[in-house]
């Protein structure tokens, strides 16, 4: 991916997190300078109000496709800013050219997503200790005890494991 095509997928993954209020101000410019440092090469040096004038530059495309993320998202009478809404919004406001590299990326952030503890592995083997397969069949399981109480007119409660009767 290019420094550029990088940059502008990056800053477009988080114009959907500081629209959804993900990320404060100190938070933002701590991520864009490290993105900056990480896109140049080692020995390219960047002065200090170059790296300012660069991180404020981000923060305003930032709030650029957030604010045409937003109005998207309200044109469809929506109320959370979806992925597909930023892309749209870069296409609008004329970063068309990035939007491959941006799916990929966003592609990238979802696989990573899935696989760290924190965001993803929502089905695994985590604190629920089910399987994803489990899950569903626990929950179609919850479904036939429920329906089975309103058919019978009975509204009490289901018995929960460990229960006597």
């Amino acid at each position: 991916m290019g420094t550029a095509a990088a940059l502008t997928a990056e800053t477009s993954l988080m114009a959907a997190d500081t629209a959804a209020g993900g990320s404060n101000d100190g938070e933002v410019n701590a991520t864009m300078t490290k993105i900056i440092k990480e896109m140049l090469p080692r020995h390219v040096r960047v002065a200090r109000d170059a790296q300012d004038l660069l991180v404020e530059c981000c923060v305003e495309f930032i709030n650029l496709i957030s604010s045409e993320s937003n109005e998207i998202c309200s044109r469809e009478d929506k109320r959370t800013i979806a992925p597909e809404h930023v892309m749209k919004a870069l296409e609008v406001l004329g970063f068309g050219d990035y939007l491959e590299e941006v799916h990929l990326a966003l592609e990238e952030h979802r696989r990573e997503a899935l696989d760290s503890p924190k965001g993803g592995a929502r089905w695994g083997k985590d604190g629920m200790g089910m399987t994803e397969e489990e899950a569903v069949a626990e929950q179609q399981r919850m479904f036939a005890e429920a329906r089975e109480r309103m058919l019978s007119g009975s509204l009490s409660t289901p018995k929960q494991e460990g229960d006597q009767a």
